[in-house]
């Protein structure tokens, strides 16, 4: 058995804006355990300024992982638990290794044997108004009932106007409005814009205000008449989950395998999740292909009702060819296409 590594940036089509910044390349890092009759493959995605992995010390992590498992030394996952996109990566490609012969294969589901689809939201990404209505539009025509609109970096009227403009065109019962604010609103006048927005007939909204504010974050959750989801507030170290749900109690929480450790992490707070009553779901973290194909293998059996945010891997121009494709308001791997899987033997 022999493993390696290699970097690849991937590349937006179009600049991506969020409340934090704008994105126009973001890093991963694919590892490969292979031996004569298998391979498994794993991706390392990070996000600059909210993965907890300190980027510097990536590569130092993934080639002593090579050298351990080409020595054919046990590791502990756990011990990478400080790197949650690392610990991902490694599970993910152990499992890809151990599940069959066929790469990109981790569990045996009607959709990893490309027999079903699961369901998605269309994402909107930030930008003027003008850009903002366009993609609406845009997913709406594909066949989107449901969309998740990026919030928090426009003024808020200019934002309120746009979600005004959209309901008169589609209403409630036909078209599902989920919203992200990536913490941008300030604690203080946060409730007074989730009041405003609720006469649009909001799903959810994740992430109002910024993380590390339990307190003022559960007052929220007690007022507010939109439901109110945690994201980046479950992203952190040294904290425990069940003492967030208990404080917050929100109403949603958002499963981020690359930012939150893996699927086993993942499981856990599904767990801690259906014990206090509270809702999720998944969305991917920019990763490409690779892990957006194990992150969809996945949530499918999981069974979750509720639709997941899958769509990110379309956003890249030098994303590794896959299977993987949206068609209407779902994500299904086509049987007539198949991995490149030259991108990982050349490199």
């Amino acid at each position: 058995m022999k493993a390696y590594f290699f970097k690849h940036n991937l590349e937006f089509n179009i600049p991506s804006r969020t409340s934090r910044d704008v994105l126009y390349n973001k890093p991963s890092w694919y590892l490969v355990i292979k031996d004569q009759n298998r391979v498994g493959i794993g991706e390392c995605s990070i996000i600059p300024g909210l993965s907890l992995d300190r980027i510097d010390e990536i590569e130092t992590k993934l080639d002593y992982i090579c050298r351990e498992i080409s020595s054919n030394n046990k590791l502990d996952i756990e011990e990478f638990n400080d790197y949650p996109a690392i610990k991902f990566a490694l599970e993910m490609a152990l499992e890809d290794f151990n599940f069959s012969e066929s790469p990109f294969k981790i569990n045996d589901s009607d959709f990893s044997n490309f027999q079903d689809n699961i369901k998605i939201n269309g994402l909107v990404w930030m930008g003027d108004i003008k850009y903002m209505k366009s993609q609406i539009i845009e997913k709406i025509s594909c066949g989107f009932s449901c969309i998740k609109i990026k919030v928090g970096a426009l003024k808020f009227e200019s934002e309120l106007r746009l979600i005004k403009e959209i309901r008169k065109d589609f209403a409630h019962k036909d078209l599902e409005i989920r919203l992200d604010a990536n913490g941008a609103f300030k604690t203080n006048e946060a409730l007074e814009k989730l009041e405003r927005l609720n006469e649009f007939s909001i799903h959810s909204i994740e992430q109002p205000i910024k993380k590390n504010h339990w307190q003022e974050m559960a007052k929220l959750c007690q007022l507010s008449p939109i439901p109110i989801a945690l994201d980046e507030e479950l992203i952190g170290r040294n904290f425990d989950k069940a003492d967030l749900l208990n404080t917050i109690k929100p109403d949603y929480i958002i499963l981020k395998p690359s930012l939150l450790g893996g699927f086993k992490e993942c499981d856990n707070w599904i767990s801690l999740a259906k014990e206090k009553q509270v809702k999720w779901w998944t969305t991917s973290a920019l990763e490409g292909n690779v892990g957006l194909n194990a992150i969809a293998q996945w949530v499918y059996t999981k069974n979750s009702k509720l639709r997941q945010g899958l769509g990110t891997g379309m956003l890249f121009k030098n994303n590794v060819n896959s299977p993987l494709e949206i068609k209407s308001d779902s994500i299904y791997l086509n049987k007539n296409k198949e991995w490149d899987l030259n991108f990982f033997n050349n490199n």
